[in-house]
């Protein structure tokens, strides 16, 4: 008698994993999904009882996964904080559909990746990471409120290029995206005055 496979919880994530930043996140549904993992459905209505489980699941496991590739592994805060933005930018090229899922509304429980960092009053933007600030400030001689600002600025710069680059409208190398980033990013250091 043939042994019983068991599908996990963590199957059925990863294989839905797989499909969105393959094929997108409107081609995930229970019986492609089941196709995918090899399974009746019958372990993905045990393991997330419905659809909208499935989905709720997803988002947290494709965060976790976009927030694994996008941790820092530079001692520094500037080179830290540069390494971000390659994940990010990174992502936006090679994995847009991941990108459009977790930052530009496909979940609904997802917001863009980096702003959420971002505390929003009115005219008053800070970010939300403060040894990040702190470290910058230390690093570039910059006030800690400007080495903040900064940062702001440079997420909000980098978020439209990631977007522009995973909705198609900019066909341009992860380096040459990079470049463009750390380019604004020094001016907003500067105070806008950038020098070669």
């Amino acid at each position: 008698m043939a042994r019983k496979v068991s599908i996990s919880r963590d199957m059925i994530l990863e294989a839905a994993l797989g499909m969105l930043i393959r094929d997108g996140y409107s081609s995930i549904n229970i019986k492609a999904l089941a196709e995918e993992v090899g399974c009746s459905t019958q372990p993905i209505a045990w393991h997330f009882e419905n659809m909208e489980g499935l989905r709720r699941a997803l988002a947290v496991y494709a965060r976790e996964y976009a927030g694994k590739k996008a941790v820092p592994d530079a001692d520094n805060a500037v080179d830290a904080f540069e390494g971000m933005g390659r994940a990010y930018i990174s992502m936006a090229k090679n994995e847009p559909n991941l990108f459009r899922f977790l930052y530009l509304g496909e979940s609904r429980i997802s917001r863009p990746f980096g702003l959420e960092g971002l505390d929003i009053r009115g005219d008053d933007i800070t970010t939300g990471d403060a040894d990040m600030a702190a470290g910058i400030a230390r690093q570039t001689g910059l006030s800690y409120e400007r080495a903040q600002e900064c940062i702001r600025n440079t997420i909000v710069y980098a978020h439209g290029i990631a977007v522009m680059i995973a909705t198609g409208v900019l066909d341009i190398s992860e380096d040459n995206a990079m470049k463009m980033v750390k380019h604004a990013s020094e001016c907003f250091v500067s105070g806008g005055k950038y020098e070669r």
